[in-house]
């Protein structure tokens, strides 16, 4: 849907980072919101760099690593998505990640799409952060579609670095209401201090702006709660999500968590061919072209189900 001018009348921008805990247990709840859009909306991601280069080093780099398994063990609990067995470590930076993630979308939606959710996966499914340009472009290889040395060049570009910045200083431009923020959402979604004094948005965030106004809608949130910031905006933009049939949403998606292929499908689960790969935290659900390609799909897949 689009104004006569051809201009996209909302904007949905995403504040995120594919090393965040939080953004990963969201990813059910955005992937129901885009479908139910089906790109009548302009979606912009902007990376907001939770692991920074500023950051002071950990003392004790093993007893960080536990602390912070525990803590995505604790935002597990709230959102049903996995995690890793064993973390081999907190993320050195999310630089790399992030430049990957941005690159990617030059090669169109879809490509961009499946690169973060490998990124994704390399901390909450394989316990080792995609924190240098090797690990980032490594998650990436088998990504239908993807041209990995066209990636590599463009992460590793004036371009792509300047685009990243950019993001890094939006997120750290939040608007006033989501500076103090209050719900019952065991992540309500205030923004957080930075080191400087400042503030940046908490992830994730999504602000939603059209020509009528702006909403933002931050932390762990339900797919009401987003869809209603929408409808105050222009009322009818959602349509009726239609779930798809299990086979078809695993070959869209290619990669399926518990809570999203019950938000997401209906019917018998699991299709033909799905491969399963355990977790700490539940099952990740592959199709087979995926697993091919998939760092996870390796002597720890339980194989494929039938």
């Amino acid at each position: 849907m689009t104004e006569p001018a051809g201009r996209i009348p909302i904007e949905v921008v995403e504040y995120t980072d594919p090393l965040c805990p939080w953004a990963w247990g969201s990813e059910p709840v955005f992937r129901r919101l885009r479908a139910a859009l089906d790109r009548r909306v302009r979606w912009r991601r902007v990376y907001c760099i939770l692991f920074d280069h500023d950051d002071d080093p950990a003392p004790d780099a093993d007893a960080e690593t536990a602390w912070y398994a525990r803590y995505i063990e604790d935002i597990g609990h709230h959102t049903r998505a996995p995690r890793a067995f064993r973390l081999r470590r907190v993320a050195a930076s999310s630089w790399p990640s992030s430049l990957v993630a941005k690159a990617a979308e030059a090669q169109g939606p879809e490509v961009a799409d499946r690169v973060l959710r490998r990124l994704r996966e390399s901390v909450f499914v394989l316990g080792e952060p995609a924190d240098s340009p090797e690990l980032a472009l490594s998650m990436a290889r088998g990504v239908p579609s993807l041209n990995l040395e066209r990636l590599a060049a463009d992460a590793a570009s004036a371009s792509v670095l300047q685009a990243v910045r950019s993001d890094h200083a939006e997120a750290r431009d939040p608007i006033p209401d989501v500076l103090s923020v209050r719900g019952a959402s065991p992540h309500p979604g205030a923004a957080k201090e930075t080191p400087d004094g400042g503030h940046r948005y908490a992830l994730p965030t999504l602000l939603i702006r059209s020509p009528s106004g702006v909403r933002a809608v931050p932390g762990w949130r339900s797919y009401e709660e987003y869809a209603s910031a929408i409808d105050e905006l222009q009322p009818g933009l959602l349509t009726s999500t239609v779930e798809p049939h299990p086979s078809a949403a695993l070959a869209r998606y290619r990669s399926l968590t518990d809570p999203e292929r019950r938000l997401l499908t209906i019917g018998e689960w699991p299709p033909a061919g799905a491969v399963r790969i355990e977790t700490a935290g539940g099952p990740l659900w592959l199709h087979p072209e995926e697993a091919a390609t998939h760092p996870a799909a390796g002597p720890r897949a339980s194989g494929a189900c039938s």
